[in-house]
């Protein structure tokens, strides 16, 4: 399994500037991601994450067919030529697997709605058909309250197939590489287990990311569970210890996540990390001062997992939920921007991807201040230090190493650390020395 990559997540009804609602007008939407590959490429990335691309109600997780390409975006011909353009330019495709639940629009779900217990489909789903009093003649299970989300039996061999079958098909028409299971801490883990040994049969490289916002992330993170999870404590950490001027919020994270120490949880794990995605404000609307912006991205870099860029953020695009919507987290863009940001996340692609230590280099904290902070990530015969300040000072940072000098690999400036280092305001640096 090869998790040296740098992931970018696109929500492709809002990318592709797809109807709210579904008014299954066939569109050709999807295919606007062609404009972007040439900017995939220039950036370093190495997958694409795709939010639902199924035919839904109308956010894309409300699935009515997980067979079919939402109207609004296209067809499964339209689909597999992006999927192919993907490819040839060598960068992977991961697909958001929306397991838990289907919409109210779903065909198995309105047999159920028309037939009731006369239905093939009712074991589909946990119904109540006690409950006359409710909406549908029956009551049913759903995701944490959404009545418009409904949660499948993952325990039915028929929806397991069904499922599986699934898949199978977007690896044969797609060639997908990878999959995000959708609230995957929802997930019945036996479901979970017999999807890996599935897929993973025939394909042993196929990435599974699954969704996880709080608690254990070893609750998935088992050898025949999924591959990686969503690093949702450290993303908090990440833009919390910048506002605060308190690094040791993140340092406790990262320490109590990769740390030496026997207890520590995820050693040589490969979570996800980012900074934004579709469902929380963007970086650049959350950062107190748009000069950390770079330096939140260097540290989620340095830190170990796979970083996850989402699509604008990498030029700086700013956007906040509201208590209505989502809409402004998920904009259509009329094409790619490249800035100062944007060259400096090509910079960190190419240089992480170039060294191994990055994904699999173990983590030591050397250095720990408010906002100051350093730690070091080695492997075999390759040593990263890496070095961070926060403040509006130039700050001297003293720290144990075993080397003497190390190579910054941005401006390939050789280094002595002999007494430490002064580090300038609001910089960081990433050291590296091959043993």
């Amino acid at each position: 399994m090869d998790f040296n990559q740098v992931i970018y997540q696109i929500y492709p009804l809002g990318f592709c500037d797809a109807s709210r609602e579904n008014d299954h007008r066939q569109a050709h939407r999807i295919r606007r991601v062609l404009d972007w590959v040439d900017h995939f490429q220039k950036l370093g990335i190495t997958q694409i994450l795709f939010n639902p691309v199924f035919e839904s109600s109308s956010h894309g997780y409300d699935t009515i067919d997980c067979r079919r390409i939402d109207a609004r975006l296209g067809t499964n011909e339209d689909f597999r030529e992006v999927c192919d353009a993907l490819h040839k330019a060598g960068i992977g495709v991961i697909l958001d697997a929306v397991f838990n639940h289907v919409g109210r629009d779903n065909p198995m779900f309105r047999d159920v709605q028309e037939r009731k217990w006369d239905s093939p489909y009712k074991d589909w789903f946990y119904i109540n058909f006690s409950d006359s009093w409710a909406r549908d003649g029956f009551s049913y299970a759903d995701w944490e309250g959404h009545q418009e989300l409904v949660k499948l039996n993952l325990q039915n061999p028929e929806v397991k197939q069904y499922l599986f079958d699934s898949v199978d098909l977007w690896i044969e028409q797609f060639g997908i590489d990878g999959l995000r299971l959708d609230t995957a801490y929802c997930l019945d883990q036996q479901f979970l287990r017999e999807l890996r040994d599935h897929v993973k049969y025939g394909h042993p490289d196929f990435l599974m990311i699954g969704e996880m916002i709080n608690g254990d992330y070893n609750i998935l993170l088992k050898e025949d569970l999924v591959d990686s999870v969503t690093n949702y404590e450290c993303r908090k950490g990440l833009f919390s210890s910048m506002n605060t001027h308190n690094l040791f919020e993140i340092g406790y994270s990262l320490n109590r996540q990769f740390g030496h120490e026997p207890w520590c949880l995820y050693q040589g794990r490969h979570l996800l990390s980012f900074v934004d995605n579709h469902d929380v404000d963007r970086i650049a609307s959350t950062l107190n001062d748009p000069r950390d912006l770079p330096l939140i991205y260097d540290l989620m870099y340095a830190m170990p997992g796979m970083p996850c860029i989402y699509y604008g953020s990498e030029w700086g695009a700013e956007g906040k939920r509201t208590r209505e919507s989502d809409a402004e987290l998920r904009p259509c863009f009329d094409k790619p921007e490249w800035n100062e940001l944007t060259q400096h996340l090509s910079q960190l692609n190419a240089m992480r991807l170039a060294n191994p230590v990055f994904t699999d280099g173990d983590y030591f904290q050397i250095c720990t201040m408010n906002q100051a902070w350093g730690f070091m990530r080695s492997m075999e015969h390759s040593l990263l230090i890496f070095l961070i300040n926060i403040s509006d000072d130039t700050m001297h940072l003293q720290f144990n190493t075993p080397v003497e000098s190390a190579e910054d690999l941005l401006t390939h400036e050789t280094v002595s650390l002999k007494n430490g280092i002064g580090l300038p305001a609001k910089s960081s640096r990433f050291l590296y020395h091959s043993r």
